[in-house]
């Protein structure tokens, strides 16, 4: 299989009990079937089992979840922010979630796109402060992976994602007029607009799951401004783009334009919420990674009139 991922991801690195905003505190954790199968076989005299079997419940969407405990932290996650489940039977028999967090992975058959989230607070500070993105490709021995993806579809929207990432690079221009573009060109080919609601930005902001209180008192005080011309913005806009943009021929993922539009909100995000890192951080933590909001996301994207082409292009154009 072909392997595809940024050239920087090779040098993340998890810093665990120092994280300033765990991974492992403000949502769920799903308990996926292969580990739930291992904990099945566990002696049930061990410690660690009896708090396995104590804290499994369900969510409302039919997920096999750890009950979190006070102050959303995991059931495991210790006084030194460490994890007990971790500890007692080691990093391979934590939940998938817990091993491949914050790293993502694409399936195209057979190429495999691989990167980290904003969601991370030491991925979001290497991604911010990149001075530029770039990819290289690597081959393993895994087979590719049978899927219902139309190959013509497939190299028709890998063509149009690097015309995306060439007008991103273009530093001649400023970075609102190259996502801009960037809109209107994916407008052109994939508008799947369907304008029902009058939300604001700051209402489509407002997730109904709140997982850290700082996104909200951030929201609140959100203001407008004018698009810095920045390489944080810059790379805000790549990341959305490579990580959502082929996504769109997944079951139940984006669009193609919603990709892009992504891409624009979080440059909006970073400009109205505080330009930093721990800004993007707190917004995709919120809203990539919540079930709930990103349900409501991915259909206010196509439904919002705050979201539409139109409004967005407005919004940068300030």
């Amino acid at each position: 299989m072909k392997i595809i991922q940024p050239t920087f991801y090779k040098d993340f690195k998890c810093i665990a009990g120092a994280c300033p905003d765990s991974c492992c505190q403000g949502w769920e954790v799903d308990a996926d079937s292969a580990s739930l199968k291992y904990y099945a076989t566990l002696d049930p005299s061990l410690d660690i089992k009896k708090k396995i079997d104590s804290v499994l419940s369900k969510d409302e969407f039919g997920n096999v979840i750890f009950t979190l405990a006070p102050k959303k932290r995991c059931p495991f996650l210790n006084e030194e922010n460490l994890c007990d489940m971790h500890i007692a039977i080691g990093e391979e028999n934590t939940p998938f979630t817990c091993r491949n967090f914050p790293r993502f992975n694409n399936y195209f058959g057979g190429t495999k796109e691989i990167g980290v989230s904003f969601s991370c607070p030491v991925a979001a500070e290497m991604m911010y402060n990149l001075d530029k993105w770039s990819f290289e490709e690597s081959v393993d021995a895994q087979p590719p992976m049978l899927n219902d993806i139309d190959a013509a579809d497939f190299f028709s929207l890998k063509k149009m994602r690097d015309k995306i990432y060439s007008l991103l690079s273009d530093r001649s221009r400023h970075i609102k007029d190259r996502i801009i573009s960037a809109i209107t060109l994916c407008k052109e080919v994939y508008y799947d607009e369907k304008i029902i609601d009058t939300l604001t930005l700051q209402e489509v902001l407002t997730n109904p799951e709140l997982i850290n209180p700082e996104w909200k008192e951030r929201v609140k005080s959100m203001s407008e401004a004018p698009v810095s011309d920045t390489v944080a913005n810059e790379n805000i806009a790549f990341y959305f783009i490579y990580k959502c943009f082929l996504a769109s021929l997944l079951e139940g993922d984006y669009s193609p334009l919603s990709a892009v539009k992504m891409a624009a909100v979080g440059i909006l995000v970073n400009t109205y919420c505080g330009e930093s890192a721990w800004t993007v951080h707190l917004w995709s933590k919120e809203t990539e990674h919540s079930q709930y909001n990103m349900d409501r996301y991915k259909r206010l994207l196509n439904t919002s009139d705050c979201l539409s082409c139109e409004r967005l292009i407005e919004m940068l154009e300030k």
